[in-house]
């Protein structure tokens, strides 16, 4: 048996932990963790950690700690995307975390963010000798993977994470279809890269990497009638046209009417409206009819690096 292991993925969002044994493609989780620290709030688009969020990541980190050392973890990476990338005071956050909880916080850039992103799906299965397109939407940064099971042909990761977004183009809820227009335009012109380098290729299915996807996959099940267990549930192929129903209902939803539906997780309650708006853009402006949602992202990828 080997020793297990541990991820932490920080998000602008949520903090994930992540304690599992055995191999890379074969592992069982041991903890399985997620907390909303909110890292971003009041300030993502201020490129500043507000003191409340602060303390919040500060306490989480000290509470994985203890989970850490209570499964007799000896390996530990902890990852940070977007939010402590671009915080004027992430290296203060993670110098005291190294101070009060001995874990080195390693920050990583969009790119390396991708291919984390990327293995992971990779390691869930669901991806062919096809083109596909893997979506990551965060609170911080969304990363685009063109990809088969083989190979990344083209990656990129933008700053318009679904919490940057809000921050902009959400002000009122429901959000005022003006304001859909608005963000439509900004990400025309943020995503002109990645809708060039896609036109070069014949782009078969688009899968979305764990979060907002995750919502999609519990609504449209539970509206079947059907339970719904991410654990159980790795990768799930979704309805194109059910799913552009469901964006547009959650689009025109109010605040109260997402906060009880207990298939939107409660840090994603506000957030999945623009993370919505950005996805159905990406599906309509692609054309690709297949569409699928895999429960790994990047912290599955550093497991599969970590148990090579």
């Amino acid at each position: 048996m080997n020793t297990p292991v541990a991820v932490m993925d920080l998000g602008t969002n949520t903090f994930h932990l992540l304690i599992a044994g055995g191999t890379g493609t074969d592992y069982h989780e041991i903890v399985h963790e997620q907390q909303a620290v909110k890292l971003g709030e009041g300030g993502i688009n201020k490129g500043f950690i507000q003191p409340a969020a602060f303390e919040r990541g500060i306490a989480c980190m000290k509470r994985y700690r203890q989970l850490v050392d209570d499964n007799n973890v000896q390996q530990v990476r902890a990852i940070a995307t977007s939010a402590l990338r671009n915080a004027s005071n992430g290296q203060e956050f993670i110098e005291q975390v190294k101070n009060k909880t001995d874990i080195a916080i390693e920050i990583i850039d969009g790119n390396a963010e991708a291919g984390y992103i990327y293995q992971g799906v990779q390691a869930g299965g669901g991806l062919s000798g096809k083109n596909t397109v893997i979506v990551d939407i965060g609170g911080g940064s969304v990363e685009f993977i063109i990809c088969n099971n083989e190979e990344i042909k083209w990656k990129q990761s933008f700053e318009i994470g679904a919490a940057r977004l809000m921050d902009s183009f959400h002000r009122n809820d429901p959000i005022p279809p003006e304001s859909i227009t608005a963000l439509n335009f900004y990400l025309q012109d943020a995503l002109a890269d990645f809708f060039s380098a896609a036109a070069k290729f014949e782009i078969n299915n688009i899968i979305g990497s764990s979060g907002v996807f995750e919502s999609y996959a519990a609504i449209i099940e539970t509206g079947k009638g059907h339970s719904f267990d991410l654990k159980k549930t790795r990768y799930y192929t979704i309805d194109k046209t059910t799913l552009l129903s469901v964006i547009e209902g959650i689009v025109l939803s109010n605040h109260q009417q997402r906060l009880t539906n207990s298939n939107i997780i409660p840090v994603r309650v506000d957030m999945i409206v623009t993370a919505s708006i950005l996805a159905r853009f990406i599906i309509e402006k692609l054309g690709v009819d297949e569409i699928a949602m895999s429960a790994n992202s990047l912290k599955e990828g550093v497991l599969a690096e970590m148990m090579g």
